[in-house]
């Protein structure tokens, strides 16, 4: 199992819907931006992808919305990859509220080849990183 990497989320104003918690939109663009951060922090953004030819992209999302966040909420992501494939991973994520889990998260991301947007191995080297 790979190690977690944990982003707190700071909830704006503009993430709450008008039924007065966080918008189920907001929910997948956290999922997507500890994705992100994630990659970053381990020295990999979109220059190192563009060098080796290849750059994940989205093939599924699965969310499951288990409470809600309302504004003044302190929240953290939680995101890992837990399963490989030869072109594809599944990448887990979790919101918390304290230690109560309000979102989990699973996100199927294909690795592209640039050129012409085909399916391509994932190198060794970051299945290493991630995993």
């Amino acid at each position: 199992m790979s190690t977690r990497f944990t982003q707190p989320i700071h909830v704006a104003p503009a993430d709450i819907d008008e039924l007065g918690h966080v918008s189920n939109q907001v929910y997948l663009r956290w999922v997507l931006e500890v994705a992100l951060a994630h990659s970053s922090h381990l020295g990999w953004n979109h220059a190192e992808y563009t060098q080796i030819g290849g750059i994940f992209v989205v093939r599924r999302h699965e969310l499951d919305y288990l409470a809600q966040v309302r504004l003044g909420d302190e929240v953290r992501a939680e995101t890992w990859v837990p399963s490989w494939k030869l072109a594809s991973c599944v990448r887990s994520t979790e919101v918390f509220r304290g230690d109560q889990v309000v979102l989990r998260a699973a996100t199927t991301w294909a690795f592209m080849a640039l050129t012409n947007g085909r399916p391509i191995k994932i190198p060794d080297e970051l299945r290493a990183l991630f995993g």
